[in-house]
């Protein structure tokens, strides 16, 4: 299997490349920073860059069998624009621009969150960022007094609408895309997430008795973009340890 992989280089990525990787495939890692993990083939790519973009996807020889969209930035204090650039229309154009390079009966998988799990509350401010076009980015977060990380949440938000939404369209191509949603991962990232989301992620952490491992997401990434889950279609598979049951547990008193 030829498999194209955005960010490659740490956490989640680079145990999705390593573990492919020694599972005998080929993996094309699309990252800003150089991959540490044994990959195929290297193409630097800065996704908050249309131009990097570009030359990225002319870059990429030959044809695919899947493509794994899991490249992102966390909540960062002052980087609400770049968040949004990277995890969201980065994503979109990246992924726009690789269609072509899939086989037929390709997988395509997009690492949301679990922090996206409220996309059907914000659909309105969802389908508004959506129909933006990049240029208008900063003015949206000013009106709109998004911070980093409301940033955070309404790219995964966006990436969970978008991998149903495109699900008719994808199965026209002969392509299925599914999206995974974890919780938290204990990556060099954690620590920003920790800050973002406080005590709430502290509870949730103690309840599900530790953080995921990066293997463990990658794992499923692996099984989604492998032919054993052809019929897995326009799905969100959350990956948190049981936090989203206790949550719906507690909400309905069961």
């Amino acid at each position: 299997m030829r498999v194209a992989l955005t960010g490659g280089s740490s956490g989640i990525g680079a145990e999705v490349a390593r573990k492919l990787t020694e599972l005998g495939h080929e993996v094309t890692a699309f990252d800003i920073s150089e991959p540490q993990v044994p990959v195929s083939r290297w193409i630097e790519t800065d996704l908050s860059d249309p131009a990097s973009i570009r030359f990225a996807i002319e870059a990429a020889a030959g044809r695919f069998d899947a493509l794994l969209n899991n490249a992102g930035l966390p909540p960062r204090d002052g980087l609400e624009e770049l968040v949004l650039k990277v995890n969201w229309f980065g994503l979109r154009s990246f992924m726009a621009g690789m269609l072509d390079k899939l086989e037929p009966g390709s997988a395509i998988v997009n690492t949301a969150s679990r922090a996206g799990a409220m996309w059907r509350e914000n659909l309105d401010e969802v389908r508004a960022l959506m129909a933006l076009e990049p240029d208008g980015l900063a003015d949206f977060i000013q009106q709109r007094g998004i911070d980093a990380t409301r940033a955070y949440n309404l790219s995964k938000e966006a990436v969970i609408v978008m991998t149903m939404a495109e699900t008719e369209s994808m199965v026209a191509r002969d392509l299925r895309m599914n999206s995974v949603s974890p919780a938290a991962v204990s990556t060099g990232i954690l620590k920003d997430f920790a800050a973002a989301f406080g005590d709430r992620m502290a509870r949730n952490v103690a309840r599900a008795g530790r953080p995921g491992l990066p293997e463990e997401v990658a794992d499923v990434i692996i099984f989604l973009a492998s032919p054993e889950s052809g019929w897995i279609k326009g799905q969100d598979i959350t990956i948190d340890g049981g936090m989203s049951a206790m949550s719906v547990s507690d909400k309905l008193e069961l």
